[in-house]
């Protein structure tokens, strides 16, 4: 199993099939605009324009699970994205990542990446999810992690 079969709606509504990033080493996180975390999208865009050349995308999706820091409608998120940190890599509508309505991407995500816990729940916005070249999680890593930590990782996948 992959993440490949797996459709996701774009932040522009479009629907989108995951196997349009086949080859590529994708880093999966769940955003939020109001969190102490948010910080994190200018990390993001970083590791993305340095490694985005070599085959390397992150993937944005929003989540209002976490206190509510998400509650813009997707319009709004993605106006924010690029206004305040430059985001140019994919962002996608917002999503559930836990609970009976999270989406099948982030149930895939949550059974097939290295358990933290006894919970495969996410724990709170900017959890990040390494994916290789075959669309297998090879790493899950705390909302805490900064995106430039992950950078070791990531060479290691793009060989």
């Amino acid at each position: 199993m992959s993440v490949y079969p797996f459709k996701v709606t774009t932040i522009k509504g479009e629907e989108v099939s995951l196997e349009n990033y086949k080859g590529k080493v994708l880093l999966a996180v769940n955003t939020a605009s109001e969190c102490g975390l948010t910080p994190q999208y200018a990390e993001l865009q970083k590791i993305y324009d340095q490694y985005k050349e070599n085959g390397f995308f992150v993937l944005g999706f929003p989540c209002n699970q976490f206190g509510g820091q998400e509650p813009g409608s997707e319009e709004k998120i993605s106006e924010f994205c690029s206004l305040n940190y430059g985001v140019s890599f994919p962002l996608f509508a917002k999503v559930d990542v836990n609970g009976e309505n999270a989406h099948p991407l982030f149930q895939y995500l949550k059974e097939e990446s290295p358990r933290q816990s006894e919970s495969s729940d996410i724990e709170w916005n900017f959890a990040k999810f390494l994916i290789n070249r075959n669309g297998q999680v090879v790493g899950r890593y705390a909302p805490s992690v900064s995106p430039i930590d992950i950078g070791d990782d990531i060479e290691k996948l793009l060989g």
